[in-house]
């Protein structure tokens, strides 16, 4: 159940963060500051959710963080067209490769 908690805090914070890209284009409608307070709320209660059901905080939190990274950067790139280049795919497969690391290190 903790992944789920996990997976859902990485989405809700995604979300969050991409309204706050939408409220902060110029003209941009009051309606998406409330999906980045809901957002953000809402991925800290699953965030806790997470670490009340067992998860590290080391692992939980580098997950959270790095998949969201990673997931805003490609959202980002789809919906808003910014650049995502060599280096920036190469940043996120390290994140992917650290990612794995907190992992397979969390088993030992």
């Amino acid at each position: 159940m903790s992944w789920i908690f996990l997976a859902c805090a990485i989405l809700t914070e995604v979300a969050a963060t991409l309204s706050l890209r939408m409220a902060s284009q110029p003209g941009g409608a009051k309606a998406w500051w409330a999906g980045v307070g809901a957002g953000y709320v809402a991925a800290f209660g699953f965030l806790t959710l997470t670490l009340s059901s067992g998860l590290a905080l080391g692992v939980a939190y580098g997950i959270w963080a790095a998949v969201g990274v990673a997931l805003t950067a490609l959202a980002s790139r789809v919906l808003f067209k910014e650049p995502l280049t060599t280096v920036m795919v190469l940043g996120i497969v390290l994140i992917a490769a650290g990612v794995l690391c907190i992992e397979l290190g969390a088993a030992h």
